[in-house]
């Protein structure tokens, strides 16, 4: 129905005028009113989204805009949204997560001044700064989630991306975290350039960006073939299926345009679980969904979209292994998650991705704000080799860490365990070309997510205490000679968080545990999306799923006997073995895997590819324009070669003007005689 929910204007507005008033009056309002004032503003979205979720759990469905901004060439640009079970759901995750975060960092950033010099301008309203921009991030994702057109949703898309490039280089004194946000922002561009053609590409066949208009031209789409090489005609479909997709590849930290977000921990703690658990990096999941009347007619693209999130899925969770970064162990899972939502989109089961979504979103959100207080505990130390035995002194946080790494492995009965089994087996039902081969790649992603998700909790919170450890040397040397580990280096005493971080921890643990057991049934197999999600009949996984499923209970029972359970198991009781029993182990297993594991630490190559072949390719490109082109061909050629052209002609010119009377009386003579000599040869 063409109507607009009278609270929906508010949601968005509520967390943007937060943000605008800590943001432009931080020094008068305070610390203090910063953070309430943009908790508060995100609280009452959150509140307005269930009260709308009440109406359009109905069956009720809002697709209104709200304003034109331009009309051109047939073509209405215009804000509006489209509110049903798919944007209600995202609005709910994003909101929750986001006051999480918000109340937690509260906590985490409380002591933000001693991580700027004494002098910086910068680092003196930081505190409020850095609430205006989460609160403005998360203006700007339900902007993304709510649109109705395809403007509005590229809107949100590039705003989510200018606002984390904000975040992750907060700590502008950094270099790192200067590389790290351009390196984010350089990625996303590249992947935005596709989505951005996609876009482009509908506009100019469909002649409308409303999302009603261009799936009621679906079969257009489908029917109409384009040439991007003469000769090899392509679906019209598949070619904008693609493009939109590589623009999730690069919002969604997708293969090989995964690069920028492990860097991005660089950030400060509460925005790795905001941007890449819950929010941003599942944007390109939740465009897909939205997509689905476009994408279930392009085999190719499906195929596309299955492989491409399998390698991410178990290629990035092999890199976790051997990361010893707290926060980058959490940021590879996360990207290897997010590989099995992509997974999931290609097996045309987005109710499956969006499930994987919602219930990843609290448990990868606790592993980042565990990781983060773990290091505020540890005094802003992030290498696990300082850690170890925090067990007794952080309860509620390995506790709830325990949580999320339980969920996060698929272990029956935690949340992780529902959504993630039912990616592996829509997989395993699907007809899409490559969902072989997808299959086999996250089933061994099973063994290695339970692995390297206790290895996390048994490297960190087991074991002796390295953290009493005597101090590197001045040379930056531990007693055995090695390279000293980033961060604190002395002796400290760690301790549980205050109730700001503890709060959020266990708020988010909660539905860690009990959001798959009340969201499976309806989410997959009871019409949850409704129309939202469109699936066709040629791909059947979901069907043939639900006439498998005899309830929570029934598939806990199931998932006891299943292949996934036992190599999460074996996962989880290898890191065990080589981190309790024989913590020696490691050091010369990876001795003796020699290449191999270079090859994971080096992430196989791509960051070095990418410095060597991109970054340096456009340093040599930009040197051989200044010296050929600006100081050989400009400089020396046109300014100084026209200059000693009118030199060279002067000097010449210069022999004819001596002043003597028969000099100019000879050059005259002979001027004559030349014209005359053309003229007699015209005649």
């Amino acid at each position: 129905m063409s109507e607009m929910h009278p609270l929906a204007l508010y949601v968005p507005l509520a967390p943007l005028a937060g943000a605008l008033v800590a943001g432009f009056f931080g020094r008068a309002i305070g610390r203090a009113g910063a953070h309430w004032v943009t908790s508060l503003g995100v609280a009452v979205s959150l509140l307005l989204s269930w009260f709308i979720f009440q109406d359009v759990d109905g069956g009720k469905i809002y697709n209104a805009a709200v304003y034109t901004w331009a009309s051109s060439g047939g073509i209405s640009f215009q804000v509006g949204f489209l509110i049903d079970k798919l944007t209600v759901t995202m609005m709910l995750v994003v909101n929750f997560v986001s006051l999480m975060v918000h109340i937690y960092t509260i906590g985490y950033m409380a002591h933000d001044e001693d991580n700027w010099p004494a002098d910086s301008l910068a680092g003196r309203n930081s505190y409020q700064r850095f609430f205006a921009y989460i609160s403005l991030f998360t203006f700007s994702m339900l902007m993304l989630v709510m649109s109705n057109n395809f403007l509005q949703l590229f809107f949100g898309w590039e705003a989510v991306g200018l606002v984390s490039y904000l975040l992750i280089g907060f700590w502008s004194n950094r270099p790192t975290a200067i590389y790290a946000n351009l390196k984010a922002f350089l990625v996303n561009r590249v992947g935005d350039f596709g989505f951005l053609l996609g876009i482009g590409l509908i506009a100019a066949y469909c002649g409308s960006l409303s999302y009603s208009d261009v799936f009621a031209l679906s079969q257009k789409l489908a029917s109409t073939h384009i040439e991007l090489i003469p000769g090899s005609p392509w679906l019209l479909v598949s070619v904008v299926c693609i493009c939109l997709f590589i623009g999730a590849m690069g919002k969604s930290a997708q293969f090989p345009l995964h690069v920028w977000l492990p860097d991005s921990m660089e950030g400060p703690t509460p925005i790795s679980a905001l941007i890449h658990a819950a929010t941003m990096v599942t944007a390109g999941i939740f465009m897909v969904s939205r997509m689905s009347p476009l994408f279930e007619l392009s085999d190719a693209a499906l195929s596309f979209v299955i492989v491409i999130g399998a390698i991410t899925a178990f290629f990035m969770a092999l890199i976790a292994i051997v990361q010893t970064d707290i926060k980058r162990v959490v940021a590879y899972s996360t990207l290897s998650q997010l590989g099995y939502m992509t997974t999931a989109l290609g097996a045309s089961a987005y109710s499956a991705a969006m499930f994987h979504l919602a219930t990843h979103a609290f448990f990868k959100a606790v592993l980042f704000l565990g990781a983060g207080s773990v290091i505020i505990a540890m005094h802003h130390e992030q290498d696990m080799r300082r850690m170890g035995g925090l067990r007794k002194y952080m309860p509620i946080t390995y506790l709830t860490v325990l949580i999320g790494a339980l969920a996060n492995a698929g272990f029956p009965p935690f949340a992780g365990f529902f959504s993630k089994d039912s990616i592996i087996e829509a997989v395993h039902h699907s007809t899409t070309a490559g969902a072989g081969f997808a299959y086999a790649l996250i089933l061994a992603g099973v063994f290695v997510g339970g692995f390297y998700s206790f290895r996390l909790v048994f490297f960190a919170f087991h074991g002796k205490e390295r953290f009493r450890e005597p101090s590197h040397d001045a040379h930056g040397h531990d007693a055995h000679g090695h390279d000293a580990p980033h961060g604190h280096h002395g002796p400290v005493t760690p301790h549980e968080s205050p109730w700001v971080v503890t709060v959020p921890l266990i708020l988010l643990a909660i539905p860690s545990v009990i959001a798959g057991w009340a969201m499976i049934g309806p989410a997959l197999f009871g019409n949850y999306f409704g129309g939202a999600i469109f699936i066709a009949p040629e791909h059947p996984a979901i069907a043939k799923m639900a006439a498998d499923f005899h309830g929570a209970m029934g598939m806990v029972l199931h998932g006891l006997m299943t292949l996934p359970f036992w190599l999460a198991l074996a996962g989880a009781a290898t890191a065990w073995y080589l981190y309790i029993v024989r913590p020696d182990l490691p050091a010369v297993i990876k001795d003796k895997s020699g290449v191999l594991a270079r090859i994971l630490e080096e992430k196989y190559g791509f960051d070095r590819f990418n410095d060597w072949f991109f970054a340096g390719g456009a340093r040599l490109l930009g040197r051989g324009l200044w010296k050929g082109g600006d100081q050989t061909l400009i400089d020396g050629l046109v300014v100084n070669g026209s200059a000693k052209v009118v030199g060279w002609i002067a000097s010449i010119v210069r022999l004819f003007q001596s002043g003597y009377i028969y000099q100019y009386a000879f050059s005259m003579i002979i001027g004559v005689f030349v014209l005359l000599t053309l003229w007699m040869n015209r005649a």
